[in-house]
């Protein structure tokens, strides 16, 4: 499903990753874990080809860095569910709008959109506050909002970039029976934390870098 080879990409300030090889397969549920700085973002960068390695390559499905064209990568990306830290969300749109959006840059036609948007909600467990503002809702419950616009048009991945990072434990313990819930629905689920107590709690593949080397 992903594989990267010997991947290298450097940032012009310093920082990047250094001949990463890894893969995750269809199904899992892999923590990618290393230290801030380790370059666990980049990599997932590299996956949904916001960068492009300088040497080895990056495959996600039938997708090839080497051969990637930009008009390409749009496509590339309703396949692959992201999911950030800090939510990202739009603040002047409401709950529904804001999953919404993902199908509405795609053309999807308004009565499916309808249906995919509260299934998504529902599977979040957020229908009832489909209509509230971001900042009307919990740290907890925007992430859960993240996730289902992720999740709307139906990815084969989640990469989700320390998504508990700015949660309590309380809402990462539901984060996490969430993410877990997707992925035995069969959505592969690659992790980036730095959260090593969260990692051991779990039984998951973990891959380690270090100083932009996979270890």
């Amino acid at each position: 499903m992903i594989q990267l080879q010997n991947a290298r990409m450097t940032y012009p300030t310093g920082g990047g990753v250094e001949h990463v090889t890894m893969s995750v397969n269809n199904g899992e549920f892999v923590f990618l874990v290393g230290p801030s700085g380790a370059g666990k973002s980049t990599v997932l960068k590299l996956i949904y080809m916001e960068e492009r390695p300088h040497e080895g390559h990056v495959i996600v499905q039938n997708y090839n860095s080497l051969y990637m064209r930009r008009k390409d990568i749009p496509y590339l990306r309703r396949k692959t569910g992201i999911v950030f830290q800090d939510f990202k969300l739009l603040p002047d749109r409401n709950i529904f709008e804001n999953v919404a959006f993902a199908l509405r840059v795609t053309g999807v036609h308004r009565k499916e959109l309808r249906k995919r948007v509260l299934r998504v909600l529902a599977e979040v467990g957020l229908s009832h506050k489909r209509m509230s503002m971001p900042h009307e809702v919990s740290g907890g419950e925007q992430q859960r909002v993240a996730i289902a616009r992720a999740l709307v048009n139906e990815p084969f991945i989640l990469l989700a970039d320390e998504p508990t990072g700015n949660l309590d434990p309380d809402a990462t313990h539901a984060i996490m029976e969430l993410l877990e819930k997707i992925n035995l629905k069969g959505t592969a689920i690659l992790m980036a934390t730095h959260d090593y107590d969260l990692v051991k709690s779990m039984n998951k593949r973990i891959i380690r870098i270090e100083v932009g080397r996979t270890v």
